[in-house]
């Protein structure tokens, strides 16, 4: 057996720094807006994955993610909803309030986005993306395929 690039070995550690560090200045980013990350998150995905974003497969991603599970997903989900940000049942969408905070939300986040990356050359970047892509679609391929369901990304 061929010995693994030491690269290999830093890759998880170096993500996991990566993702803990820009959450945390996201976290106060938002918070000088009166946002929760969780609400941003959810807004962005339905505005991206949307119109007629399906409320199970919403679900399934954000309770991936660290801060949610089941329950504070569906708790978060029902506060936008009360907050005139989201509608639908099976199939969830934004209401023109939710369309127009997510806007300005983007645009807010935009500013140290910029900031901070274009410091790097634009291919690492899109190279970065484009490779973080590829091996989060195959993670969960592979994970479907180990547990025999399938993936909502």
């Amino acid at each position: 057996m061929t010995t693994p690039p030491a690269v290999f070995g830093q890759f998880g550690q170096t993500l996991a720094f990566a993702e803990q560090t820009l959450t945390v200045a996201l976290r106060e980013h938002l918070a000088q807006r009166g946002t929760e990350p969780e609400t941003w998150y959810a807004l962005q995905l339905i505005a991206t994955d949307g119109p007629g974003l399906s409320r199970d497969a919403l679900s399934r991603d954000l309770e991936g993610s660290p801060t949610l599970d089941a329950g504070s997903t569906r708790e978060l989900l029902a506060r936008l909803e009360a907050d005139g940000l989201i509608q639908g049942g099976a199939q969830v969408d934004l209401t023109p309030e939710g369309t127009a905070l997510h806007q300005s939300l983007r645009d807010y986040i935009a500013g140290p986005t910029i900031r901070l990356l274009s410091q790097f050359d634009i291919h690492d970047i899109e190279t970065t993306v484009r490779t973080l892509q590829a091996i989060t679609k195959r993670a969960a391929e592979e994970s479907s395929a180990a547990t025999g369901q399938s993936s909502s990304r």
